[in-house]
């Protein structure tokens, strides 16, 4: 928009619901769009290849294109003509919490139930109530506060014929409670194989979030009744506090209550010796001592897996030498440490509102919906829930080890129980075990694999390891690896089909 004093101003909103693209050239000034790619760029940015496989996402401010930069949740640019002064205009702040009396448990409740049953009556448009529907708490709280403000709601669920994958069973429980019209699709290996190419071409950059594809044919079905708008249940668990990943990390947390001298002196030395952490009863304790003392966000490297398959393993060496390991690093200690907040568990949910959910689950399911055509709104991020997550107290979040107790507390009359109490999961898909089951589906990876392996990225050692090895080995965990390079082939042969790392 142009400001009074002939500068322009650029901005998005907390989460990156929606996104914008800009680049800087001397001939054409500044250029703005909501894609990466329709601003020109030719060249692709190496150090984003590498965060894309890294992250299975590329980060803003990078994009895959070198020159273009997208804006980060919650920042603003200002464009004088021939500078673009980018800033925050907001950032999480969990410190402004009142002191003295605190709300009792009833004022909370009755202020989120209003909240919510707000945030969704107002994201729906007069078309026909429609929304996704996981079985999870997200989802289902949403589609009964949809029967409460429309009388109506339909629901779409997708489903795998895959041991340990299908949730289909709670989004029949929460269906049947809340009385919606259910309606369901089970995507299929053969899917995958028609769907996998259209899909990673639709992204404006490299996207490796599986769960795209799933969503993707959610969206489609609910197309094809005629359902112009779909309602996600997505932030949830980022506003307060339902991923498994902070239970686990205040058992970290609790070393540092430990007093020094026992730790020290005592614990350290002893799970410290070689002969210990190689005792099967003890070589947790040693594993448990060694990731404790790495402090956050560090510790969660741990998990990646890029890191933990090796980046001399994985990556060509020229390749190696071009980029900086250090970087995802070092934003991510920038972004933990940017929170105000003096509570570990409100620091990991600012963490995740950018790494979840803006880099990739908000953009998985905008993706989704507009390749299928349908319009998506997040009533779980309205301004009056990020305030009470704001507000709340920690313990409210993650009481003990018991993941959103607030949440599931306020809803237990709501839900059914079922819902109350299981695990989430999501439209996780079971690619790695279809891709050693499903003929075709196993030769599009291994083709796309065998192209990847050309393009000075990644090592054709590596890649022939992967998929005759590691994934027959493997394939719930090391699908995904298959499944990134895959994509990223895919998105290739779309939008840069000639492209090879050249140092």
């Amino acid at each position: 928009m142009p400001l009074a004093d002939g500068r322009w101003l650029l901005a998005i909103d907390r989460f990156a619901e929606r996104t914008l693209c800009w680049s800087l050239d001397p001939a054409d000034g500044l250029r703005v769009a909501e894609r990466a790619d329709t601003l020109g760029a030719a060249k692709l940015d190496s150090q984003a290849v590498f965060e894309y496989l890294y992250f299975h996402a590329i980060p803003s401010p990078r994009t895959a294109w070198a020159g273009v930069q997208r804006l980060l949740p919650g920042h603003c640019a200002v464009f004088d003509g021939r500078h673009v002064d980018v800033k925050p205009y907001w950032r999480a702040d969990f410190t402004r919490r009142a002191t003295g009396s605190q709300p009792s448990f009833e004022q909370w409740k009755s202020r989120f139930l209003e909240a919510l049953q707000g945030s969704v009556a107002s994201r729906l448009d007069g078309s026909t109530p429609a929304c996704f529907l996981s079985g999870g708490t997200d989802s289902s709280t949403v589609a009964g506060m949809m029967m409460r403000s429309a009388g109506r709601a339909v629901t779409y669920s997708i489903g795998f014929d895959a041991a340990g994958y299908d949730e289909m069973a709670y989004a029949r429980i929460a269906a049947k409670h809340f009385g919606a019209e259910h309606r369901e699709y089970y995507v299929t290996p053969d899917d995958l194989v028609a769907r996998i190419p259209e899909v990673a071409a639709f992204h404006d950059q490299p996207f490796g979030n599986s769960s795209a594809l799933p969503a993707y044919c959610c969206a489609l079905r609910a197309r094809e009744d005629g359902v112009t708008r779909l309602l996600a249940g997505d932030g949830g668990d980022e506003l307060f506090g339902g991923n498994s990943r902070y239970a686990m990390q205040r058992i970290y947390g609790w070393y540092e209550g430990i007093p020094a001298f026992v730790r020290q002196g005592l614990m350290e030395p002893f799970f410290g010796l070689a002969a210990v952490a190689r005792m099967p009863i003890l070589k947790k304790g040693s594993s448990y001592i060694r990731d404790a003392k790495v402090p956050l966000p560090d510790r969660l490297q741990h998990y990646n897996l890029l890191r933990r398959l090796g980046f001399v393993d994985v990556l060509e060496p020229a390749f190696l030498a071009s980029i900086s390991l250090a970087a995802p690093l070092a934003q991510q200690r920038e972004v933990w440490r940017a929170a105000k907040a003096d509570h570990a568990i409100d620091r990991m949910l600012a963490y995740d509102w950018r790494y979840t959910l803006a880099e990739s689950d908000l953009p998985k399911v905008n993706s989704s919906t507009r390749l299928a055509g349908v319009e998506v709104a997040y009533p779980m991020l309205d301004e009056k829930l990020l305030d009470i997550a704001l507000d709340l107290p920690p313990e409210y979040k993650l009481k003990g080890l018991k993941l959103r107790w607030f949440f599931k507390e306020a809803l237990k009359d709501f839900l059914p129980p079922e819902i109350i109490v299981k695990q989430k999961k999501g439209f996780g898909l079971p690619f790695g075990v279809w891709a050693t089951r499903h003929a075709e589906l196993q030769a599009l990876a291994l083709e796309s694999l065998q192209g990847v392996a050309t393009r000075g990225v990644v090592r054709p050692a590596f890649v022939k390891e992967l998929l005759e090895q590691r994934l027959p080995e493997h394939p719930g965990y090391y699908g995904e690896m298959v499944w990134i390079l895959m994509m990223f082939e895919q998105w290739l042969r779309h939008h840069a089909p000639d492209w090879r790392f050249q140092p």
